[in-house]
């Protein structure tokens, strides 16, 4: 019985605290949920958000440069591309430059005509979509062969790796082949 006393006295004492800390609606002082009038021009509590309280929504997440749709294209690009024809030779350097699917002056390329043509044939040529994706690709070895292209392809910046260590990447070696140059094409 005394155990039974003692919990309905505690129970009537967590009571009347909850109750003292709300105002109910009978009393005519503000609540703590409710804010205080405040005269023109200051500012009231309600105007600035508590410091835990989330004010903007977070902003998105940054998103890579669109890539050039497959399909024709304007045919400029400023490219450096770089070759390794294998870990024992040496690697060869290009300059590739188009203007209307037509190598410049300054273009350094064994192929520049056929990389230019191709690049205005297909701007996407240098934009392969099986990097990272969950595409089933044949695992078979094309060779040693590695590239990387960096630059502009139609005002679209272009980062791309090139190699031949499985079906995947052997046939978009292949599809950018007049790109890579002359060593480019593996035997």
């Amino acid at each position: 019985m005394r155990k039974l006393l003692f919990q309905m006295m505690a129970l009537l004492v967590a009571a009347a605290l909850m109750s003292s800390c709300t105002a109910g609606p009978d009393t005519n002082g503000p609540s703590p949920s409710t804010p205080a009038a405040s005269s023109p021009g200051t500012p009231s509590a309600s105007d600035t958000p508590a410091p835990d309280t989330e004010t903007s929504a977070p902003a998105p997440a940054p998103s890579s440069p669109p890539a050039p749709s497959a399909g024709p294209g304007a045919g400029n690009a400023e490219l450096a591309i770089m070759v390794t024809p294998s870990e024992t030779e040496t690697t060869e350097n290009y300059t590739l430059v188009c203007q209307n699917g037509v190598p410049a002056a300054e273009s350094k390329h064994p192929t520049a005509e056929a990389a230019c043509t191709a690049l205005k044939n297909n701007a996407a040529l240098l934009s392969p979509s099986t990097k990272g994706t969950a595409q089933a690709c044949t695992e078979q070895y094309g060779g040693p062969q590695k590239a990387t292209v960096t630059g502009i392809v139609d005002e679209t910046p272009v980062d791309a790796t090139f190699a031949r260590t499985n079906g995947c990447e052997i046939s978009a070696w292949n599809a950018a082949q007049d790109i890579l140059g002359a060593s480019g094409g593996a035997a």
